[in-house]
């Protein structure tokens, strides 16, 4: 197997092609993020606790409805109030983090590619695995924490090779490790824990595997650890200081009963990751199964500049570290009793690296017998949706989701599946004429637009989803909401809803991810439905949401409510 070394400079790219394939990614990628409404539940959450921080200029406690709300640190609550601030509430101000900071992580992997290898051809490729990537695009585009989180840890990952690579000096190695520390830190303000927890195994895997005790004293550990602190302590220590409930719900409740209870209910079967690990690694996925073993052997051993003159280290064993990064990732959330499917971000930047340079190794005509394979599933798929779209609909359908509203999806999924089987059928063909990054880029991109085309559908259903459009049909028809009176929401909670009303709204019989805020006020909520049941009747005027059910339960009561809108799955009243 080759080492870093091993790969010489090659042919220089044209920079008006590079800039022209940057112009047309760029306007690919965030083509989107205005033009869908925000969907529950995530979506609608971190958007309202970047609002309300914005509104209120509390930048130390994070609220969500108006309660104090500690599940996560405040890096993208941050980021997202100062564009709130900045340019307004909109889809574009809650989505911007998430999709600015992966795309950076494309271009970062263009960067560090080339210069690892010093081959650009394996730069572009490697940008191009990672921007066209199913699982990294789907989730660079909705409104997580994890986008942020595996951009940062990605940062680390990519900084680690560049510091430990053969060829770096002191210097470098020292720099590129702080690079490292500070990634972390930030890694750790986007999600907890988790961002330092995840790196800090894999290395101690390498170590053990590998044996490279030498690296341990090239980890700048003093340093390190001192910028690591300087970046992620204050917060920490200002949000426990000004809220006592803080440190023991957040380090014990958010991290170790979330691993290791059901308390979140986000469960799943031992095998929940990996149907999600298979269709997020597409299109490059056959490229990754036919090499893996080949990642997997040892390089040989190289003198390592830091270690002086006669000094041996083992040569850095970069792709060996990339699967044992997805490896351990991907097991760690297995084994965890909370799980989502966007849990597994981070192991998608290490998997296109791993991809882009083994790519590189495999000979044209392997590499298009592959993408014919994926233009021939691509071809079976689009058959498939192109025919039985209507009747597949039809199964998903039910009466909170009405088949006249799910059909809609329907051709934005064969459009999507277009995509994909054009990029894969131009690969296979560009593969055969010896144009390896060329055709690279072709799946990548034909896999980039069928991921932002089946984003797009599904705004689709954003009337199932989402909040927006019942609330823009009541101010249509009735009149902004008045914010000076009660908006109760009964025994639910629509995560887009606040965001929308541009207000919080007064849980009832509801509680869920808000206990330690209820807790902490419990003034703000009312616990029973017959409590707010004599409260609805004493009213002059007020708002209501709730599910058709409890409509259909409250109007046979003889309860006093006019409906202002409703759809498959809520109804908004008035109290006049």
């Amino acid at each position: 197997m080759e080492s870093f070394e091993s790969y010489s400079p090659q042919r220089r790219l044209s920079r008006f092609y590079l800039l022209g394939l940057l112009i047309i990614f760029t306007a690919v990628w965030f083509s989107n993020i205005e033009y869908r409404k925000l969907v529950r539940p995530d979506e609608g959450r971190y958007a309202e606790i970047g609002r309300e921080m914005a509104q209120s200029g509390d930048w130390i406690t994070p609220r969500l409805n108006g309660l104090k709300y500690f599940e996560k640190p405040p890096l993208q609550y941050w980021a997202t109030a100062a564009a709130f601030r900045f340019f307004g509430d909109s889809h574009w101000g809650a989505r911007w983090w998430p999709a600015t900071t992966t795309f950076a992580c494309v271009l970062l992997m263009f960067w560090a590619a080339r210069r690892l290898y010093g081959d650009e051809d394996i730069a572009l490729s490697a940008a191009a695995t990672l921007g066209g990537c199913t699982g990294f695009v789907i989730n660079s585009h909705i409104n997580t924490l994890d986008g942020g989180l595996a951009a940062f840890l990605t940062l680390a990952l990519l900084g680690f090779l560049l510091a430990q690579h053969p060829g770096a000096t002191r210097k470098e190695n020292r720099n590129w490790m702080l690079v490292v520390w500070a990634a972390l830190a930030l890694a750790v303000l986007s999600k907890g824990l988790i961002g330092v927890v995840l790196p800090g195994a894999v290395l101690t895997l390498y170590l053990l595997i590998e044996r490279d005790w030498p690296m341990l004293a090239r980890l700048h550990f003093g340093k390190g650890l001192a910028l690591f602190l300087l970046i992620a302590a204050p917060w920490f220590i200002a949000v426990s200081l000004t809220n006592d409930e803080f440190a023991r719900f957040f380090f014990i409740h958010e991290h170790f009963e979330r691993f290791l209870t059901k308390v979140h209910r986000r469960g799943g079967a031992w095998y929940y990751f990996i149907p999600i690990l298979l269709f997020g690694s597409m299109p490059w996925l056959p490229f990754i199964a036919v090499r893996l073993r080949n990642g997997w052997q040892r390089d040989h051993s190289v003198a390592h500049p830091l270690m002086g003159e006669g000094g041996v280290a083992k040569a850095l064993q970069p792709l060996r570290l990339l699967l044992l990064w997805t490896g351990f990732i991907f097991l760690f959330f297995s084994v965890s009793s909370s799980k989502l499917p966007s849990y597994i971000l981070p192991v998608f930047p290490a998997l296109a690296l791993f991809a882009a340079v083994e790519m590189q190794r495999v000979t044209p005509e392997l590499l298009s017998r592959l993408a014919w394979g994926l233009a021939a599933v691509g071809s079976g798929l689009l058959l498939i949706v192109i025919i039985g779209g209507e009747r597949i609909a039809s199964e998903f359908s039910k009466d909170s989701s009405p088949f006249e509203i799910v059909r809609n999806y329907v051709p934005w999924i064969q459009a999507s599946v277009f995509s994909f089987t054009v990029g894969a059928i131009a690969a296979a063909w560009l593969f055969r004429r010896y144009a390896r990054s060329t055709a690279i880029v072709a799946l990548a991109f034909g896999s980039l637009i069928a991921g932002i085309l089946a984003m797009d559908g599904h705004d689709e259903l954003s009337r199932l989803s989402s909040t927006y459009h019942i609330v823009r049909d009541i101010e249509a028809t009735q009149g902004p909401f008045d914010r000076s009176l009660p908006f109760y929401s009964i025994q639910m909670h629509d995560q887009t809803l606040p965001f929308y009303l541009k207000r919080p709204v007064t849980l009832v019989q509801y509680t869920d991810e808000f206990a330690l805020g209820l807790n902490a006020e419990p003034e703000k909520g009312i616990a029973q439905v017959e409590d707010w049941k004599p409260r609805w009747i004493a009213l002059e005027r007020g708002y209501a949401i709730m599910n058709p059910a409890n409509y259909e339960r409250f109007t046979a009561e003889g309860l006093p409510m006019r409906i202002l809108a409703r759809d498959p799955r809520r109804v908004i009243v008035s109290r006049q």
